[in-house]
């Protein structure tokens, strides 16, 4: 990994994890035509950056939880986030290994078919109707669950887990920011477990030692880029449907499949 494919892996990486085109599809693309291997380590570990950018944002939406559950003692937005958090978290954690070796998580085909399927369901969703309308506060500890479940599906490249969620929170009955916002909320822990993973295993470290250079140049432009697209995601949001990005998974899935026939 040199240092130009760090920056273009970084800003794909921090441009596309918080919009619901997949980070992990685009970044197999993009590793498919640089090297044709893909270094699921460095796609790891570039989480970090991502996630500080999260936190950076929603520092003020993390300190009103805080305090909501410390001096209110409101748990209930608290408890949803755990709720949602853990079918991704425990798939994550026992299915490590499995996805790390199994060919079928780093195929480019893998990801024109995820791209494609979530891309319809993101261009039909807007006719669907929601079940009601609640916020992150007031979702049941079910329909948590329900978004927690689908966030497990995120594990394969090319669905995308705010796609996943996202997705769900509306027809769980989020409105658009809403399921955006819980989706980064619910993100975050799940983000922190996977470089925690990372810290446990002496061979990431030292993949980290000796990659240091071109992981920090990484996480600086995932941060940075992941910081314009969680503010734009939001504004957009509150105006606009994700049609436009169903429709962009599906020509980006379509173009791929095309080219990777041709070659």
């Amino acid at each position: 990994m040199n240092i130009i494919e760090a920056i273009i892996l970084g800003a794909i990486q921090g441009l596309t994890e918080f919009i619901p085109i997949s980070s992990s599809g685009h970044l197999v693309i993009a590793q498919f035509f640089m090297n044709g291997a893909s270094d699921h380590l460095f796609i790891e570990w570039i989480n970090l950056g991502t996630v500080l950018a999260l936190i950076i944002f929603f520092r003020k939406r993390i300190l009103d939880l805080i305090q909501r559950v410390i001096v209110k003692r409101d748990y209930r937005l608290a408890l949803n986030i755990i709720i949602a958090m853990i079918p991704a978290g425990l798939a994550g954690f026992f299915l490590a290994g499995f996805i790390e070796s199994n060919p079928f998580f780093g195929s480019i085909w893998t990801v024109v078919v995820t791209l494609t399927i979530v891309g319809i369901l993101l261009i039909v969703l807007e006719k669907l109707p929601r079940l009601s309308n609640v916020d992150e506060n007031t979702l049941s500890k079910k329909r948590a669950l329900s978004i927690g479940l689908a966030q497990v599906l995120a594990l394969i490249p090319g669905t995308s887990r705010s796609g996943s969620t996202i997705i769900t929170g509306r027809l769980m009955g989020l409105s658009r920011a809403s399921a955006a916002e819980f989706s980064f909320l619910v993100s975050i822990p799940i983000m922190l477990g996977v470089i925690a993973k990372l810290l446990i295993k002496s061979a990431d470290r030292t993949y980290l030692i000796n990659n240091f250079t071109t992981l920090l140049i990484g996480n600086v432009v995932a941060f940075m880029c992941g910081m314009i697209a969680i503010g734009f995601l939001m504004r957009f949001l509150e105006k606009k449907n994700l049609t436009v990005f169903g429709w962009y998974r599906v020509g980006l899935a379509i173009i791929i499949a095309a080219i990777v026939l041709v070659k």
